[in-house]
């Protein structure tokens, strides 16, 4: 039994993976720089990076939405940045016992937004348990950028060979493409 809220995602020893969809402008520049650069890339907006695979292709159609999303990224980055992100971070939703100013204050010292969405199967449909989002603003952006990013890898093809497998109904070939994702706990980092 997965528990409602838990952190899974392909790691190694040194990184951890997360995934985010581009246009095809940000995709070419952060591939060609190793980081993603400004412009097309835009440092003021909240950046959000996904551990889970299929959580990516739910939110990017596998790839194919004609919205900028067109792209999908796999950034690996070190386990510090990782869990410096998760240390410096609030709920994206006020929580219950803070009022309006309180909020705001937690939400001024915090430059990371923490939300928990539905994780989803090969039909994007959602599951029962969630998978975290890391939304970087400000000072994270800053550190992902320059400090935290040690790979990135195209996975747009990757992502549409599974769907191709998922619309065919080869629903074991299309999971044993899947990344290997695993409980990731961030304290034993």
């Amino acid at each position: 039994m997965i528990p409602e809220r838990q952190i899974r995602a392909a790691y190694t020893e040194t990184t951890i993976r997360v995934y985010q969809a581009y246009s095809d402008s940000i995709a070419d520049a952060a591939l060609k720089h190793g980081t993603f650069v400004s412009p097309p890339f835009s440092m003021s907006r909240m950046t959000w990076i996904k551990p889970s695979f299929l959580w990516m292709m739910y939110r990017a159609g596998w790839g194919t939405k004609d919205d900028g999303q067109r792209r999908i990224l796999a950034i690996d980055i070190t386990h510090d940045g990782f869990n410096w992100a998760l240390a410096n971070s609030c709920p994206s939703e006020r929580p219950r016992d803070l009022d309006a100013e309180g909020w705001r204050r937690l939400k001024d010292a915090s430059p990371v937004r923490i939300q928990w969405d539905p994780e989803r199967d090969l039909h994007l449909a959602p599951l029962p348990h969630r998978a975290i989002q890391i939304g970087l603003s400000g000072e994270a952006v800053r550190l992902y950028l320059r400090d935290w990013i040690k790979a990135i890898t195209d996975v747009t093809p990757l992502a549409h060979d599974i769907y191709s497998d998922v619309k065919a109904g080869a629903l074991e070939r299309a999971r044993a493409k899947l990344p290997v994702e695993r409980v990731y706990e961030a304290a034993d980092r």
